[in-house]
């Protein structure tokens, strides 16, 4: 089940990595003060809220699978840790988005930064995962 639990994640970091893309794609056309591409921004905001739930999803599996294999759910801390704060990032992104009013919003900014935070904890949540497997 490790496995399983390792190769949805990784696939769920490389969807966030196409829910970037897409953000920055949608940033500068914003920035470059060009009409917004509509087919991209629908397909940002129906791709959010599904890596939300995926995300949360793939940490509660992940600790389970932990629990039932170890008995202890802090076997290892810092994947643990570094999946709590993923976790709560993606929350606080998806919180964020819906107060995004306006091609001016102060919180676009905000929305941008716990992205990149996402992208890196998932990239190094990856690197400790596959530690832990090998």
């Amino acid at each position: 089940m490790s496995y399983v639990h390792g190769s949805f994640n990784i696939f769920v970091f490389i969807m966030f990595l196409y829910q970037g893309w897409l953000g920055l794609k949608i940033r500068g056309e914003r920035k470059a003060k060009k009409p917004p591409t509509f087919t991209i921004i629908k397909r940002h905001r129906k791709t959010g809220p599904l890596l939300v739930l995926m995300s949360i999803a793939g940490f509660f599996v992940g600790a389970t699978i932990v629990y039932v294999d170890e008995g202890e759910i802090l076997e290892h801390p810092l994947h643990f840790f570094t999946g709590s704060v993923i976790v709560f990032s993606v929350l606080m992104t998806f919180f964020i988005s819906r107060a995004i009013k306006g091609s001016e919003s102060p919180w676009r900014n905000l929305h941008f930064m716990t992205g990149l935070i996402i992208i890196c904890l998932y990239f190094i949540q990856v690197l400790i995962g596959i530690g832990i497997l090998f």
